[in-house]
């Protein structure tokens, strides 16, 4: 075959109209076009169609495989695939959004009790301001009582100071170490007065000066209000120490006052005499539920029966996210009670239930910026989350004239017990909610109940789209995701329509990203799908044609591996516009998010449809011109993707046996004519030289069987191959070893 035009068509089967040499190759080194459906370098976008010229260009100019862009974009959609799948998997037996199965609580006061006997509430004679423990109430604090870690070191201190200050989070059981570090501080004593534990009702009253206890011999207990406002006032208790402390002493009494984190940090003086303060050290809450149901004994067998109750209930796995020791007795009560201690641990364990429970007793910006920060953020460093949490901070506090002394760490296990710094032993400590489903209601929850926030809440997300760590970015995307579930219709107007015609490609990405998580769930899909079917359909306008090519690249991700028909459809409204070419890149682009999904089956029938009048009409041309574009993108495998290939090669060739007939229908309609030719030849030959070598002698067989196949289609196929082939192997600058043995095994079949 020379290299003259040869024309020839059939109604049975390929068309050939053949220009074997290409007029005008395009190196494979030519300079990179900007990433899916982007304005290349120095070119201004315009209104109206674009040519057919100039977006195939951009096609074969094409960009490199480590492109930063779109690595972005694999990363980004394997996190919003990872959250969507723990999300819509329902892994902790509730979805967002349900109510707690009880709403019935259980009174703690400052501490650890359920429950006993009825406080007596008369105070002591000439008093005025303390109130003596009952004695149903003192039996549940020290009957079954489990000592925390350094009790005794507490205990000690107790003795020796008269004073101290015992501080753990809400529900850790603060009440309960205090009224059994009173009651054995007092028993160590030998007093002879009352011997009884009370709680002072004014807890400021220790701060008067000439301040003395009512009752000679006895504890005294002041729970102090959690929060900055309730610890404020103690601040001065360093200064009053050494009177308090006589006081103390010449009554022969014992003071105990519990707190937060706040406490400890308002009574660190300067003074002489420091306030002896005890971190409480959180106690294994499954023990703490088996001392409270099985007692201090009890048969081993009993145990062991307990013990795989609580395993089978859910319950060790729902003390486990939330370890607080009230928890532990709630659920104990339940057991004695013989109520159905599985569903009290679901109804625990509800998402929507710990969330709204939260904010309603944090209100403060300090501990909400990093509850948000955290859940948009989980699982990056604490260093990532905390500088965001600042921000956040900022935008919801009033102004500042310094950098606030802001502590987050110190505040984990107090305000944010649901949170935990995770060290793996390489790199920082990650942060994590206990419940991997909590960082999500924590959004919905912020986003839909917390109106005065939703607006300085938008703009930080936003600001951390430009954040220079590409997992921030990612993540951001995918938290945009989680909000647009609680509202589709606000979302889309709000901020997706805005980010989805952005000229900022990264901003496009996070729409993509979102789009694919708010359209996992069922509630939401079709709502999503539909809003693509729309900007796919759009005008020729520069601003609607990115809102097609948004639609495009997101139906090519994890929306589109759930539902390939839908995305194919999606795909054609995007690229079906006549002699408008500019949806091509993007249209072609989403093809091989597509592939990479795992749906090229379902994307090389829609391409064989779309050519099927194999024709130079638009939608051919443009249909045969993604197929070439998606065999030349190398795939970069990951962990957690859907398919499997090799590493540098197109899917299309490491994938060849389970979609051959499709891919020799194609490539042969592709090489039959112009302009699809001349990329087509470029494209085969990089299959040969390039991909061919990186996959070895597998992958040069399966080509082998493909050019086969397509050389018995009828045309002109197989001398044009034959001509190729061989001018590629005999080529003086490059030749091509792989092409001569491909020519001589094609010259042996008949």
């Amino acid at each position: 075959m020379s290299e003259e035009t040869t024309a020839e068509s059939s109604s049975g089967g390929t068309s050939d109209r053949s220009d074997p040499a290409p007029a005008s190759p395009v190196p494979s080194d030519a300079p990179k076009s900007a990433p899916e459906g982007e304005q290349r370098t120095g070119a201004t976008e315009q209104d109206g169609p674009i040519s057919e010229s100039d977006a195939l260009r951009s096609l074969t100019e094409g960009s490199a495989s480590d492109d930063a862009d779109r690595s972005e974009a694999r990363k980004a959609g394997a996190i919003a695939d990872l959250i969507a799948q723990r999300l819509n998997a329902d892994a902790s037996g509730t979805r967002i959004g349900t109510l707690a199965l009880f709403n019935d609580t259980v009174s703690f006061g400052g501490g650890f009790h359920a429950g006993g006997g009825r406080r007596d509430r008369s105070a002591h004679p000439g008093s005025g301001s303390v109130l003596p423990l009952g004695a149903g109430e003192l039996a549940d604090h020290t009957d079954l009582f489990v000592a925390p870690e350094g009790y005794d070191a507490a205990l000690t201190t107790l003795c020796e100071r008269r004073l101290l200050v015992l501080t753990g989070p809400f529900g850790s059981g603060r009440e309960a170490t205090a009224v059994n570090l009173l009651a054995e501080s007092l028993a160590l004593g030998g007093g002879d007065g009352g011997g009884a534990c009370h709680r002072l009702l004014d807890p400021l009253s220790v701060l008067v000066p000439e301040w003395e206890p009512p009752i000679k011999d006895s504890g005294y207990l002041i729970a102090v209000e959690d929060g900055a406002a309730g610890a404020r006032d103690f601040a001065t208790l360093p200064r009053r120490l050494p009177a308090v402390v006589a006081a103390l002493r010449a009554h022969g009494c014992h003071l105990v006052l519990t707190g937060g984190q706040d406490l400890a940090v308002a009574v660190r003086g300067d003074s002489a005499e420091s306030v002896a303060v005890h971190a409480l050290e959180p106690v294994d809450p499954v023990v703490i539920l088996e001392r409270r149901v099985l007692g201090h004994g009890g048969p081993p067998e009993a145990r062991t029966e307990l013990r795989a109750m609580l395993d089978s209930g859910g319950v060790v796995a729902t003390l486990r996210e939330m370890p607080a020791a009230r928890h532990a007795a709630r659920l104990a009560a339940d057991i004695s009670a013989g109520r159905d201690v599985a569903a009290a641990a679901a109804a625990l364990r509800d998402p929507s239930d710990q969330v709204r429970t939260w904010f309603d007793r944090h209100r403060n910006p300090e501990a909400v910026a990093f509850a948000l920060a955290a859940a948009v953020l989980e699982e990056s460093g604490y260093l990532t989350v905390a500088e965001a949490a600042v921000k956040l901070r900022a935008a919801l506090a009033m102004p500042e004239p310094a950098p606030p002394d802001v502590r987050f760490r110190d505040r984990l296990g107090d305000e944010q017990q649901w949170i935990r710094l995770d060290a793996d032993g390489f790199g920082p400590a990650r942060v994590r909610f206990r419940s991997p489903i909590l960082g999500q209601v924590v959004l919905v929850y912020a986003w839909t109940g917390l109106d005065g926030w939703r607006e300085p809440l938008l703009s930080w997300l936003r600001g951390l789209l430009d954040h220079g760590d590409l997992e921030v970015r990612a993540r951001a995307a995918v938290a945009a995701g989680i909000l647009a579930w609680a509202d589709h219709h606000y979302a889309v107007h709000r901020f997706l329509t805005t980010w989805a015609a952005s000229t900022s490609w990264p901003l496009r990405q996070a729409a993509v990203t979102a789009l694919g998580v708010a359209g996992s769930r069922d509630d939401s899909a079709e709502a999503v799908w539909e809003l693509l079917h729309g900007w796919a359909r759009g005008g020729s306008s520069a601003r609607q044609r990115r809102l097609a090519g948004t639609a495009a690249n997101t139906a090519g991700g994890l929306l589109g591996r759930e539902a390939p028909a839908r995305a194919v459809a999606v795909l054609h409204d995007a690229l079906d516009r006549d002699d408008d070419w500019g949806t091509l890149p993007s249209v072609a682009w989403g093809g091989v998010h597509l592939v990479h999904q795992g749906r090229a089956g379902e994307l090389l029938d829609a391409y064989l449809d779309w050519s099927e009048p194999q024709d130079l009409s638009p939608m051919v041309v443009k249909s045969l011109s993604a197929f070439l574009f998606a065999t030349g993108q190398p795939y970069e495998p990951t962990a957690d993707g859907p398919v499997e290939g090799l590493s540098g090669v197109p899917l299309l060739l490491s994938g060849l046996p389970a979609h051959e007939e499709a891919v020799a229908e194609l490539w042969a309609r592709a090489l039959a004519r112009r302009p699809m030719q001349e990329t087509a030849l470029l494209a085969l030959r990089d299959w040969i030289d390039v991909y061919a070598a990186r996959g070895g002698r597998p992958t040069l067989e399966a080509l082998n069987r493909l050019l086969w196949d397509i050389s018995r289609k009828r045309g002109s196929h197989r001398d044009r191959l034959l001509w190729w082939l061989d001018k590629w192997a005999r080529d003086r600058e490059s030749p091509s070893p792989n092409a001569a043995l491909l020519h001589a095994a094609l010259v042996r079949t008949r």
